[in-house]
């Protein structure tokens, strides 16, 4: 269970940082660290495995038939992409310690940094590609409220709404291509889909699942035409620029490339989708971040023509551009964190971004200066730095595609456009910061070096830029070797990470791209006055104009179709529904069918007449309010009686109280309201109605009818034949409810819960003058609490509850269970109510409706967990018969603590909505009604 804590280790820790913040700024710090810290332990607890090439699992069934199981897993790839994400998350902790201001809320940060990192742990070490769609939703909402964290400035707003919108969407898509993918695999464990790739490539729907996965890479990895949100999330403080952009966000999508790869590469589909949007990424990023002047804007445009090279090797579709791929994600993480800690420090202790105005800071900063032209050159891919080893690899791969027929020169020439672009904006960051000049009107002058601490992070990624640059075969090669081979699903190809291979077409291309960018650079004025000149394509305005005409679009929907009318609403559900029957019962020759339809009995014939004649006196006398709902109410009785008829006690009994719930609940309503309903529809839209009424009742009986008539075979055979065995109860209904199909009920319950509450908030607050007569000037009743009511409620309190607690305990196994007793006991207590009062019954009643409703929503959801804790699914339940002394044999079953939780999910949902009336029912005296 060690690769479990790994990822709930962030969870259960983001807490921590909060508690803590009020001890002081380094307590809240190192309560943030605690959590990577001990999952970096964990996770090297298994490095000597990993490294061995072994695949660790574990797996908890959650919904085995959805296929959605709570199963991780643990490989080279995993193992790279975690020690990235501890690793780099515990530096830009450290770091943000001395980045944040005092004023701000530093535990709120690391609380919302530790989400971020147990979504991004969920992804890259999931089994299940289910589970790993929820933690990749999971890393959208937490980088929202991350780009979003200085929520005061409007860029940051915009900024966090972008990501959150473009990132979801792709989500959207991700999800469709994933359910595709475990359609054809027939799994959605990812062993089994990356062992089906041939079979996935093989069919027919593999184009269009592709399409969606990278649709949801694409928008992740901020991959063209995706890419315009990433520098708009620049707004986001320093720290959660150096997280996202070297070691998690944009990394999740060239992750989940790398992932699947052995199921989905290895298809022309495949290599020009992915290699001709890296390479239009690699090009535009590095193009674009020229220009940039502010200096977090060239690092964020850059990381996206470094996503563009990745996505490109993949791309490629070859073994060794795969391995390639895997490392420069590890020197990009490296040397980008480096790069945005530093651009972070010069901000902070300049007060500007902006690249025309810091200039000289090599006099001001020389230890700063020296860490950020180290990790500039690593950009660069400077010799013996580790970007120089990952670049060589890619110039290498560029050379041996050969799917562009006599076009294959453009990828490599393309390539080496982009590496002089990126040596170019590279000596920008470095000249343009550190030296040219001295600097210019700077908020904070002079500058000086941070606190020692701060660059403390900035030290060790530049060192191991050093180090892996230096010496590539003793430090990075294990690990690079683990995680492609993860990555290849297979053998490793041959390969070497000397720093000389001799001089050779790749090594050509790096002179090139090196003396080209130094050449750009030294031409880049008139290039900047070129730029300057160009139509100013601004795609965050862009994105705001298409925000704002889908806003009005959907507006106008809106106004169509919800125009305020409920009768317009159920007319278009009627009639809808109404066409899709006809065109289901059109094709039958015959309406009748094979089988003879069950004999009715004179008393069943008198029921449903009773039944058909209080439904139409309802809608008769549907204007006088109070008429209308003692006729209801007798029809809801007949409904009752046909449950009983047709052998269903347990629908019976719940009908009754429903019936007294919903009989209270309206009377209570229609206290506040005239007796009669004034006439508001025409003549020609009653016709409407009429019309869809008779025809809608007619499709209905014909399709019951049609489906009477013919043989079909029903589930409740198997009901029937496991409610004792399966379940431990001879009452086939509530063994369906708290067991087989106990995830319904549990949801259910959730729903009532969250209505009940939302009841609540509506209701809270609320005054209405109670009505002093009627409609003919009679008074009411002076006496609000009559004594014959008073005592009979009384009377009636124990009693109920003792039949309440019987039909709780015996609802196993004969007609009852927690729904219906917990009606009963609600329809009692209202009862006190009404009879006493409201402030007569609270007094007496001083338990919590918020926390009955919520207990009850925790207790089932823990039986549920329960079941894990002996190796079962969700939700299963246990029984057993066991012999008590005096009492004699009884059967105990961990179902009857489910509907407990059932019973005070109802109790307390039903208590909050009846009883809060009570509150409304109080003039401005307080004086009360009910």
């Amino acid at each position: 269970m060690a690769l479990a804590l790994i990822v709930a280790l962030p969870f259960l820790g983001l807490f921590l940082p909060v508690l803590a913040d009020r001890l002081g700024r380094s307590a809240c710090a190192a309560a943030a660290a605690i959590a990577p810290i001990v999952a970096l332990v964990l996770l090297f607890n298994h490095r000597s495995a990993v490294f061995a090439g072994e695949v660790l699992r574990i797996k908890l069934e959650w919904l085995p038939q959805l296929g959605l199981n709570l199963s991780l897993r643990l490989d080279g790839l995993g193992f790279l992409f975690a020690l990235l994400i501890l690793g780099i998350g515990l530096l830009v902790i450290l770091y943000a310690r001395y980045y944040l201001a005092k004023t701000e809320p530093m535990g709120r940060f690391f609380a919302f940094l530790l989400l971020f990192m147990g979504a991004m742990l969920g992804v890259v070490l999931s089994e299940n590609l289910l589970l790993m769609l929820m933690f990749w939703e999971l890393t959208s909402l937490s980088s929202f409220l991350l780009i979003g964290f200085w929520g005061s400035r409007s860029d940051a707003r915009k900024g966090a709404r972008m990501a959150l919108a473009i990132t979801g969407g792709g989500g959207l898509a991700l999800l469709a291509g994933i359910l595709l993918i475990g359609h054809i695999a027939g799994s959605f464990e990812l062993s089994q889909v990356l062992a089906a790739g041939y079979a996935i490539r093989a069919h027919e729907l593999y184009p269009v699942a592709l399409v969606l996965v990278l649709l949801g890479v694409f928008t992740k990895s901020a991959q063209f035409p995706f890419h315009f949100w990433l520098p708009h999330a620049m707004a986001a403080p320093t720290p959660v620029s150096a997280y996202l952009h070297s070691a998690t966000m944009v990394k999740a999508g060239v992750f989940l490339l790398a992932r699947l790869y052995p199921a989905l590469a290895g298809s022309e589909w495949w290599f020009y989708m992915v290699s001709l949007t890296g390479l239009a990424t690699l090009l535009v990023g590095a193009g674009m971040a020229l220009f940039q002047h502010d200096l977090k804007g060239l690092l964020a445009y850059s990381t996206i023509s470094h996503l563009g090279l990745i996505t490109l090797l993949f791309g490629l579709d070859t073994r060794l551009a795969a391995v390639a791929a895997v490392f420069h994600i590890i020197n990009h993480a490296t040397f980008k964190a480096s790069l945005f800690m530093a651009a972070g420090i010069i901000d902070h202790e300049t007060g500007s971004r902006d690249m025309r105005r810091i200039n000289g800071l090599w006099k001001y900063m020389p230890h700063t200066a020296v860490l950020a032209m180290v990790a500039a050159s690593a950009m660069a891919g400077v010799p013996l730095l580790n970007g120089f080893l990952s670049k060589e690899m890619f110039f290498t791969e560029t050379l041996h595609q050969h799917l562009l027929g006599g076009f294959n020169w453009v990828i490599p020439a393309a390539a080496t456009l982009a590496g002089v672009f990126s040596v170019a904006y590279s000596l920008r960051f470095i000249h343009d910061v550190f030296f040219n000049g001295e600097p210019i009107d700077l908020p904070n002058y002079p500058p000086h070096e941070p606190p020692r601490y701060m660059k403390v992070p900035v030290e060790v990624l530049v060192f191991l830029c050093l180090l892996v640059g230096v010496v590539p075969a003793y430090t990075v090669a294990p690990l690079l070797a683990t995680a492609a081979a993860s990555t290849l699903g297979g053998e490793l190809p041959e390969y070497s990470l000397a720093i000389w291979h001799g001089f050779n077409l790749p090594l050509m291309m790096s002179f090139i791209a090196l003396f080209g960018g130094i050449l750009v650079y030294a031409c880049r004025r008139p290039l900047f006055r070129w730029y300057e000149g160009l139509p100013n394509l601004d795609a965050k305005e862009a994105f705001d104009q298409v925000v704002r005409y889908m806003t009005r679009l959907s507006v106008r929907i809106t106004k169509l179709l919800e125009s305020g009318s409920l009768q317009r609403y159920l007319a278009w559900m009627l009639g809808s529904a109404l066409t899709l029957m006809v065109i289901a019962l059109s094709p039958l020759e015959q309406l009748t069918g094979s089988v003879a339809m069950t004999p009715v009995d004179p008393l069943t014939v008198a029921g449903m007449l009773i039944l058909m004649v209080t439904a139409v006196l309802t809608v008769v006398f549907h204007r006088r309010r109070l008429v209308a709902l003692m006729i209801l109410s007798a029809a809801g009785l007949m409904v009752a009686l046909a449950f009983a008829r047709f052998s269903a006690p347990d629908l019976a009994l719940t009908q009754l109280s429903v019936e007294v719930v919903t009989i209270i609940l309206l009377m209570l309503i229609l206290y506040f309201m005239t007796d009669r309903t004034p006439a508001e529809s025409s003549s020609l839209r009653g016709l409407r109605d009429l019309t869809l009424a008779l025809g809608s009742g007619t499709m209905v009986a014909m399709l019951a009818y049609a489906v009477l008539t013919r043989p079909y075979q029903s589930i409740s055979s198997f009901f029937l034949e496991n409610s004792v065995s399966g379940g431990g109860g001879t009452n086939v209904v509530n063994v369906i409810l708290v067991d087989f199909r106990g995830f319904d009920t549990l949801g259910e319950i959730t729903v009532l819960a969250i209505a009940a509450i939302g009841i609540y908030a509506l209701l809270h607050g609320l005054r209405l003058p109670h009505p002093t007569h009627d409609k003919n000037g009679r008074p009411w009743s002076s006496d609000a609490h009559p004594m014959i009511l008073d005592n009979l409620a009384r009377a009636i309190l124990p009693m109920a509850l003792l039949i309440s607690a019987f039909i709780f305990l015996r609802g196993h196994n004969l007609p009852g269970g927690g729904f219906i007793a917990g009606l009963i006991t609600s329809v009692a207590l209202i009862l006190q109510y009404i009879s006493h009062g409201v402030t007569w019954t609270q007094q007496r009643l001083k338990f919590s409706y918020h926390a009955t409703a919520g207990w009850g929503v925790l207790i089932a959801g823990l039986t549920g967990l329960g079941s894990w804790a002996f190796g079962s699914p969700f939700l299963t339940s246990a029984f057993g018969h066991f012999h008590i002394p005096l009492i004699g044999e009884i059967e105990l079953a961990t179902a009857i603590l489910f509907d407990l939780g059932v019973f005070l999910a109802v109790v307390g949902a039903t208590l909050l909505i009846l009883s809060n009336i009570g509150h409304v029912s109080q003039d401005e005296s307080c004086k009360e009604v009910i």
